[in-house]
């Protein structure tokens, strides 16, 4: 085990929740969203998409002694979002306890969206 920082630790969540079977992405917080709206537009092709590491949010909890971590996810409609949610937040709590120093960790799973796989906006 060892410490990581919260910009570690978001990474690692973004990479575990994606492999899950039935996530298509991980669509960033409002907050982001308003702020991206308000920059001018740019001009290359992928100005619009935010990077999947925006649906993630890493922080130390209040006391100091361990880790809430919030995965927001949309998902595909052919399985039940219930179950992926499940999905999400063991193969997340599993990918970051191997990187922690400590086993306390909060993880939030939060379903944003479900949509036909062919939505995937």
């Amino acid at each position: 085990m060892t410490t990581a920082g919260p910009a570690a630790l978001v990474g690692v969540a973004a990479d575990a929740a994606l492999a899950v079977p039935g996530v298509t992405g991980l669509p960033p917080r409002l907050a982001r969203r308003l702020a991206a709206a308000a920059v001018p537009a740019r001009t290359y092709p992928t100005s619009h998409h935010a990077p999947p590491e925006a649906g993630v949010r890493a922080e130390r909890a209040a006391d100091g002694s361990g880790w809430r971590v919030e995965v927001r996810c949309a998902l595909a409609e052919d399985r039940r979002p219930l179950d992926v949610a499940r999905d999400v937040h063991d193969r997340v709590r599993a990918a970051l306890t191997s990187r922690l120093a400590t086993d306390r960790l909060t993880v939030t799973v939060t379903v944003t969206r479900v949509a036909a796989r062919d939505d995937r906006t």
